[in-house]
């Protein structure tokens, strides 16, 4: 069966319980940032290529209220989370600055509370999140931007979007020491209900595209493995791309060709495994464009298509897919009513996305569970609305 996700109404009824418990008072506002899950262009966004991903209806929530004792105090519910689950901190001045520590997951805070460019504020507050932690779905940009959103709130300032997304990474890169590209920060800002969202992240140009009503849905598989070499390798993907295009003299993968690519190939500059990461990235910019038209046009059998190209290209060329992810998509690609399956993510470890008729996802689940040799979780999703305060108290 497919885990039911929990509302957000239900969430804010836990995060104000907790709250209440924890600080004995109410909170006052809310915000709330949803996970992501990218239908197609994966390890494109930080080589400054073309995205397209939708926001999920799981989400983060920072709830609180603020204080006048500049001190940040801040409380995770999120069992996965490592611990201490409660952080204190003191606002951060031009002559002291927040820097990274112990826990980890306080790092996210702490980046946001520093590179925030309103009002400095002291808090109290509620972690609440019903987006799985490591699964790929972006909890990291969740809490990023909710967090982001939450001090809005409470300062009455609001960013422009795209600095808030680029200041959000900026806290990922600097306090989590994640390299990460810009997508899931903009989809966590921009989502849309009923759309999945076209990202050029180049210059950060954002088209919704409404994907049509149809018999589809999409699944997600969690895994449920994460191996450890998704953060290391992450990052020698990424170096590996601006090596290549800097052999070539361009700024990145997004202005190289194939066919340049070829010819730099056969003149034994890179390579294979060079050459091959190189060309997953750049086939991977043209599958997504296709998918694109072919979703406008209502071609889910093309779109489909072009979601398995993108896993074998991801699992045999870019080389960050995993065992249990090219048999999760392998198991669902064999059930009768599903138009394409891949990996979604950063890869080693965590979900699969498939596309599937509605009168077969229980054939798909049933499926996996009768041969998957861990425990995968299912998830039914539509595309959701972005980041937004929600008030609290009258």
């Amino acid at each position: 069966m497919a885990i039911e996700i929990p509302s957000i109404a239900e969430l804010l009824k836990k995060g104000t319980a907790a709250f209440e418990e924890k600080f004995h008072s109410a909170p006052e506002l809310a915000g709330v940032a949803p996970g992501r899950v990218n239908l197609i262009g994966e390890h494109t966004d930080y080589n400054e290529g073309f995205v397209f991903p939708m926001a999920l209806p799981m989400v983060t929530i920072v709830l609180g209220r603020k204080t006048d004792e500049n001190k940040c105090r801040i409380l995770t519910t999120n069992e996965r989370a490592d611990n201490p689950s409660y952080v204190e901190f003191h606002l951060p001045t031009d002559s002291e600055p927040l820097k990274p520590g112990k826990p980890n997951w306080a790092n996210y805070i702490k980046g946001i509370v520093q590179y925030f460019d309103g009002p400095r504020v002291s808090f109290n507050a509620i972690v609440i999140s019903s987006v799985p932690l490591g699964s790929g779905l972006s909890s990291s940009a969740a809490l990023e931007v909710s967090m982001y959103t939450f001090l809005e709130g409470l300062v009455g300032h609001k960013t422009d979007t795209k600095q808030k997304a680029l200041l959000c990474q900026k806290a990922e890169h600097v306090f989590a020491l994640v390299p990460c590209g810009i997508m899931d920060q903009l989809i966590s800002i921009h989502g849309e209900e009923f759309c999945a969202t076209l990202i050029d992240c180049r210059i950060m140009d954002i088209v919704n595209v409404t994907i049509p009503a149809s018999t589809c849905v999409f699944l997600i598989v969690n895994s449920n493995v994460h191996h450890e070499l998704a953060s290391s390798e992450y990052s020698v993907r990424r170096q590996t791309c601006e090596e290549v295009a800097k052999k070539l003299k361009r700024k990145s993968l997004r202005d190289v060709t194939l066919a340049e690519l070829n010819k730099l190939n056969s003149s034994d500059v890179i390579d294979d495994k060079m050459y091959r990461r190189a060309r997953h990235v750049i086939t991977e910019n043209e599958r997504t464009s296709q998918a694109v038209k072919a979703l406008k046009s209502k071609s889910i059998e093309e779109f489909g298509h072009l979601m398995n190209e993108s896993h074998n290209s991801l699992s045999k060329d870019y080389e960050v897919s995993c065992e249990e992810l090219d048999f999760l998509v392998k198991t669902a690609r064999e059930v009768h009513g599903v138009y394409g399956s891949r990996m979604t993510g950063g890869g080693f470890g965590g979900c699969t996305v498939t596309l599937v008729e509605k009168s077969s996802v229980n054939d798909v689940i049933k499926r996996i569970n009768d041969s998957y040799k861990k425990q995968a979780d299912f998830f039914i999703v539509v595309p959701s609305a972005g980041a937004r305060v929600i008030p609290l108290t009258s």
